[in-house]
């Protein structure tokens, strides 16, 4: 069955058609990561008073997104929680 001489319309030419939930958003900006920093704290077991920093209120580790940790140091940053918590420092 083809419609002959009837071809379909694009639906109004309003700009809320053009944005996507997978596009980034204009208004936010990078930022860096705060162990790639000059004098930046060393990633070990024992500081726990950096390590506290990355785990919510429940003890979980929260992820790269938020704290905006590179994924090198956040594999890192992950490993030396676990190690923390094994140990009861945590």
């Amino acid at each position: 069955m083809k419609r002959k001489g009837k071809k379909f319309k694009k639906r109004g030419g309003s700009s809320l058609n053009k944005l996507s939930l997978f596009q980034k958003s204009e208004g936010k900006f990078n930022r860096s990561c705060p162990f790639s920093l000059k004098n930046a704290p060393i990633i070990d077991y024992k500081n726990i008073s950096v390590l506290k920093k990355y785990i919510s209120e429940n003890n979980k580790i929260l992820s790269s997104k938020i704290t905006s940790v590179s994924s090198g140091k956040q594999k890192k940053l992950t490993r030396e929680i676990k190690k923390a918590k094994i140990l009861g420092l945590i």
